[in-house]
């Protein structure tokens, strides 16, 4: 089949890993670069009437779905869905995948990087020490055998987590409304226990109408003294200026975020002038392995729909 005659899949990224590229090699991929908009993406629809797009940092939706009705499939280069118009998906016949677990080991190791962080003081102390200072005698950190991780989604990611976090002799509890069955290191609870109970929430769930801002201020109101709050989900799970307000009463002991709601943020953004917030750019699921699992997943996914198998 030469490559003037086979369909095409759009690309929302700069590259796929090479094993993703050679499960494709019967498509034409056309990559929309690192940071497509919206507009862009549906030009690229426009111009080469692809049969599916793979999906991994541009919002995909009606525009895009206008300008190729050939469109079959979404296939998300991830697990979080929340770039998606799914019901301009829905209604206009076109499935919508994700490449649930890929990222799992991935991102749940990141949770554990942030909480260890804050509750160790990692970035601040080696700020003072490459500064030299030597804070032996003054500074005490947070012990976590025998502590309380509450966690928000029970999920590949959360689950790994909790995996985790039980080797560290922690108590797990759990929340996710939408688990058909939960492993037995976790218990399941609602959220007024996690609130309640938690010395650490930490968040592995999808971003929905619904949710949105659920860690606000009455959740924080409701939480421990001292609590630690890890989010490596979405941002908008969280009302920032809750938790900014929260942090600087003490409410909160320190927060280790690796996603925002606005990415990348504003440079003033006020996160920045305090030190209780561990903060990375949305990279949790981001490492050479994750890479090549997502775009393998993306690819299969892509290929099953449109071999017909879903």
């Amino acid at each position: 089949m030469s490559a003037a005659s086979k369909p095409v899949i759009v690309v929302t990224a700069a590259n796929l890993a090479p094993q993703a590229v050679a499960l494709l090699s019967d498509y034409e991929l056309i990559y929309a670069g690192k940071a497509a908009s919206e507009e862009e993406t549906a030009d690229l629809c426009r111009r080469h009437a692809p049969v599916a797009i793979i999906v991994r940092t541009s919002k995909v939706g009606a525009m895009a779905l206008d300008a190729a009705p050939s469109i079959r499939v979404l296939s998300k280069h991830g697990s979080g869905i929340d770039n998606i118009d799914q019901q301009a998906a829905q209604a206009r016949g076109v499935k919508v995948v994700a490449a649930a677990g890929a990222n799992a080991a991935a991102v749940a190791e990141h949770a554990m990087a942030l909480l260890l962080a804050c509750a160790k003081s990692v970035v601040h102390l080696d700020q003072r020490t490459r500064m030299g200072h030597w804070d032996k005698a003054t500074h005490q950190s947070l012990e976590l055998n025998g502590r309380t991780l509450g966690l928000i989604g029970l999920g590949a990611i959360g689950r790994r987590f909790a995996r985790m976090a039980t080797a560290m002799d922690m108590n797990v509890l759990g929340y996710d409304p939408f688990a058909t069955e939960v492993p037995g290191d976790i218990r399941a609870v609602g959220l007024d226990t996690i609130w309640r109970e938690s010395d650490v929430v930490s968040f592995h769930c999808p971003l929905t109408a619904d949710n949105k801002g659920l860690l606000g201020a009455d959740a924080l109101s409701a939480c421990k003294d001292g609590v630690i709050v890890v989010n490596t989900a979405r941002g908008g799970l969280i009302d920032e200026a809750a938790l900014l307000a929260a942090v600087e009463s003490g409410k909160v002991a320190a927060a280790g975020l690796d996603s925002l709601a606005q990415e990348p943020p504003a440079p003033d953004h006020p996160f920045f002038r305090h030190q209780q917030f561990v903060l990375s750019p949305h990279i949790g699921g981001v490492t050479s392995d994750a890479y090549v699992n997502m775009g393998v997943a993306a690819a299969t996914n892509a290929l099953a729909v449109l071999g017909g198998q879903h």
